[in-house]
């Protein structure tokens, strides 16, 4: 059976950094595109950022320029680099992976920003 298990969630001031990790328990070479949600008290859930096989990334617009996504497959491991960090990018973030027609969720991290 396929797993996501995120980490890395907690809480930081306004302007700091988090990194957040997904690791799955097979290769990610095994998803066609990995991602990262969130879904901020009260809201729905929104698309934050995406790697598909061959490394490339998109990015939700309110998150370019500060957010990365990267990717260590010997960890089988996808990462979030969240920097110059805003009380709006407070939510649970999810690590979503596709495999043919079958989606995947982890059970996700939380992410505070105080300002």
């Amino acid at each position: 059976q396929v797993q996501l298990v995120e980490s890395g969630g907690g809480s930081v001031q306004f302007g700091g950094s988090l990194r957040l990790s997904c690791t799955a328990s097979i290769s990610i070479f095994s998803f066609k595109v990995v991602g990262w949600f969130r879904q901020a008290p009260g809201k729905e859930r929104e698309f934050v950022a995406r790697m598909d096989t061959g490394g490339s990334t998109d990015y939700e617009n309110s998150v370019k320029g500060r957010f990365t996504m990267s990717r260590e497959d010997a960890k089988n491991t996808v990462y979030l680099q969240m920097n110059s960090m805003k009380p709006e990018d407070t939510a649970v973030y999810y690590c979503n992976a596709f495999m043919g027609t079958l989606g995947y969720w982890g059970q996700g991290t939380k992410v505070t920003v105080t300002s």
